[in-house]
């Protein structure tokens, strides 16, 4: 997993990788953004969706944790083996959104994950324990971690699979 050597370095990266992934965008039309191609598991819409769905995953459990609540990671109705139901309910959230909307809530919330990872001591963000919900599984990462697995990696994945998808739809 890359890591990163500073609390800036990760910041820059999420920026760099979110713009990167939603400007593949830029060609898919409101039409096909619920077209399901081959070899591609998910329409463009819903590649958006799950991304969000997952952004504001992170920003719900920071909430929950400074309001006092104890976090159920991934979701209080969902558990580790049943990430499909959760990624279904991601779809189910957005589907009534245009493509423009989603790119937009998007930009939005990354801005929001950015502000959050800014928020956050160097400890915090790269010591493990620095909040409950970061400890809460057997792996105990650091919250780092949790922001990169949920930014800037699925950001690269989804490029290659939109891609394929702009590829294979003409």
């Amino acid at each position: 997993m890359q890591e990163y050597k500073d609390k800036q370095e990760l910041i820059d990266e999420i920026s760099k990788r979110a713009q990167l992934f939603i400007d593949e965008f830029s060609s898919v039309t409101e039409a096909d953004k619920n077209k399901l191609v081959d070899d591609v598991d998910r329409t463009p819409a819903q590649m958006i969706a799950y991304q969000l769905g997952w952004l504001n995953l992170i920003l719900d459990w920071e909430k929950q944790e400074l309001q006092g609540n104890t976090v159920a990671t991934p979701h209080a109705d969902y558990k580790w083996n049943n990430l499909g139901g959760l990624y279904d309910s991601f779809y189910k959230q957005y589907e009534n959104y245009s493509l423009q909307d989603l790119k937009s809530i998007f930009g939005e919330t990354v801005q929001q994950i950015i502000n959050l990872a800014e928020s956050y001591t160097d400890a915090e963000l790269f010591q493990s324990g620095g909040r409950k919900w970061a400890s809460s599984t057997p792996a105990n990462w650091p919250i780092w971690k949790w922001i990169h697995i949920n930014t800037v990696a699925p950001f690269k994945t989804f490029r290659s699979k939109i891609r394929k998808w702009k590829k294979q739809n003409g």
